[in-house]
């Protein structure tokens, strides 16, 4: 089997529904499927999927288990010889899927590859990284990002000074979308358990470029995704205290913690 599409679900049935309806339509040139994950959430998914969506592979995580680690009940239950990771709020199609699966197949040391993620009215959201720096956290969560060093940092944190015009390497992507090779995953590991939400795709990524698979970033097959922008925040004093900051928070310092050694600042 050629292609395996992993959909992680939390409470979205609606956004499931309409992503499986689109996906389903596709008519790809070779054998694919579809798994769906659902994070115990308890909104009536599952029999959702049974009813509406039979063709569709279903696992039930017993309880919510956080993004990597539910991506990983999806990769483990696929066949694919390439994985296509994607939320449900991305909405895809199938140019771009044939694409990035066109492009891996002929870049052979490409362990992952990501799209063009543009927002509903056409701009491009920034889904392509180079690696964080501790300071990284405070200058997008709080208002250090507008100071004139702040915005430097963000500048060259957000490949904001490079043309991304053009198929290029990148240090890492979004982890709400992307193409991974299979054998890439099984040489290096699937997503970090540890990681709850935040950093699992950027932690992803380093173990692809420390086992000699490149990442790459390619415009030339867009999607579009609802912008939310969960890492982000909103740069204000209550977001500084809720929930998702703090997870944040939890996943930075666990990073920071696993990959001190190969730090070079």
């Amino acid at each position: 089997m050629k292609l395996s599409i992993v959909v992680l679900n939390y409470k979205t049935r609606n956004l499931l529904k309409y992503f499986l309806k689109g996906v389903l339509a596709f008519k790809f040139p070779w054998l694919w499927e579809i798994i769906v994950v659902d994070n115990a959430s308890g909104d009536g998914t599952e029999r959702m999927i049974k009813n509406d969506f039979p063709v569709v592979k279903f696992v039930q995580s017993p309880k919510n288990v956080g993004m990597g680690w539910g991506n990983n009940l999806g990769i483990e239950n696929s066949l694919g010889e390439y994985i296509f990771i994607a939320n449900p709020d991305i909405t895809l199609n199938q140019a771009a899927i044939v694409e990035l699966v066109n492009f891996i197949d002929h870049q052979t040391t490409a362990g992952l590859v990501g799209p063009l993620i543009k927002s509903p009215d056409g701009a491009r959201q920034e889904t392509c990284y180079r690696w964080p720096r501790f300071s990284t956290f405070l200058y997008r969560r709080t208002g250090l990002g507008e100071t004139k060093r702040g915005q430097k940092h963000l500048d060259h944190f957000l490949y904001r000074d490079t043309d991304l015009s053009q198929p290029q390497t990148v240090d890492w992507v979004l982890g709400g979308c992307f193409l991974a090779r299979r054998s890439a995953l099984e040489a290096i590991g699937l997503f970090d358990r540890r990681f709850f939400l935040f950093l699992e795709d950027t932690d992803l990524c380093r173990r692809m470029w420390q086992h000699k698979f490149s990442v790459w970033y390619y415009p030339l097959a867009s999607v579009i995704h609802l912008p939310h922008r969960l890492s982000a925040g909103n740069r204000n004093l209550k977001d500084i205290f809720s929930k998702m900051t703090w997870v944040h928070i939890v996943s930075w310092f666990k990073y920071f913690w696993k990959w001190r050694k190969a730090m070079n600042y």
